[in-house]
């Protein structure tokens, strides 16, 4: 007597396209979407009308232009055209790619290893840990930056420390333009958002995937460089962004630890040319720039995130 095999219930890709048409879906996506160009599309199409449009020649305020058909190119070319090396704008925006490389691979070298401390081998006291990492966002970036100011004066606790209680004559300029103060401070400011991202990815990789890495003769070191490492590369990579865009329109720490135009970032060069009247356009310009240098690596973490999640399907 044949048996019949039982019959074989819906695939996987059948299921994925009854859940791509479920209308239930775009209205809970609707919020989002409703945020997204009230917050983001409205505001870039404001800079864009001032960028592409005119000047007002007896107020030199910024007249927004609405219809691209009569969008004018003059304010963002004069940018453009000046962003090279030998140009006016080129130092700053060289000086900020060097500080902002540097400072987000000193976070990476901070935050990694306390975060995955705090992940995989803090046991009881994550909570604690968690709340002591949390506990800098509770004070203002401002204040932690004028604590540095106080530190850092020609009087401070630093060259203090630096001259051994007058041992020394220890009277080190650190507010004069120095560029490793402006790096310090933005990897001060800026290390606990990576330190965040990294725990919540640490933390929620399988602990199976790592007990069978070691079930198959994988010590400790070769189980973190062949499984932990690879396995968290998406979280880095949102880790890495997450904190160096916010540095790249950074202006306030080069003001308050420097205020000299040898460390200028391209966040300084928006602010002046927004308080400087008829550059309005002009810093419109600066913030189109950014943006699109920021799109690209956003970019590059969707590719790797939609690879890791095809590798796990």
């Amino acid at each position: 007597m044949a048996v019949t095999a039982p019959p074989a219930g819906p695939s996987r890709p059948r299921r994925a396209s009854r859940e791509r048409t479920n209308p239930l879906w775009p209205l809970l996506a609707s919020p989002g979407l409703i945020w997204l160009l009230l917050f983001v599309v409205a505001p870039l199409y404001v800079v864009a009308a001032i960028v592409f449009g005119q000047i007002d020649p007896i107020f030199r305020t910024p007249v927004p232009v609405w219809n691209p058909l009569y969008w004018d190119a003059t304010q963002f070319m004069y940018v453009l055209e000046r962003i090279g090396p030998n140009e006016v704008y080129g130092p700053a925006l060289i000086r900020t790619a060097v500080y902002v490389g540097i400072a987000g691979l000193l976070c990476l070298l901070i935050a990694f290893p306390v975060a995955y401390y705090v992940a995989r081998l803090s046991g009881r006291r994550k909570g604690i840990l968690l709340a002591l990492l949390i506990a800098p966002f509770w004070i203002s970036y401002m204040m932690r930056m004028l604590a540095w100011v106080n530190l850092l004066q020609d009087d401070g606790m630093v060259n203090r420390l630096l001259s051994f209680g007058g041992f020394f004559d220890a009277s080190v300029h650190w507010l004069t333009g120095q560029p490793v103060v402006v790096i310090l401070g933005l990897v001060y400011g800026y290390v606990p958002y990576m330190i965040l991202p990294l725990y919540a990815g640490l933390d929620r990789l399988p602990q199976s995937t790592l007990e069978a890495a070691r079930d198959l003769g994988a010590d400790r070191l070769a189980s973190f460089w062949r499984v932990t490492l690879p396995m968290c590369r998406p979280t880095i990579v949102a880790a890495v962004l997450l904190t160096c865009l916010p540095m790249l329109g950074d202006y306030f720490t080069s003001d308050m630890l420097s205020a000299s135009p040898k460390t200028a970032m391209v966040g300084n060069l928006i602010n002046d040319s927004v308080h400087a009247p008829g550059q309005t356009g002009q810093a419109g310009a600066f913030v189109m720039l950014v943006l699109i240098v920021t799109v690209l690596p956003m970019f590059y973490y969707v590719r790797v995130t939609s690879r890791g999640d095809e590798v796990a399907s």
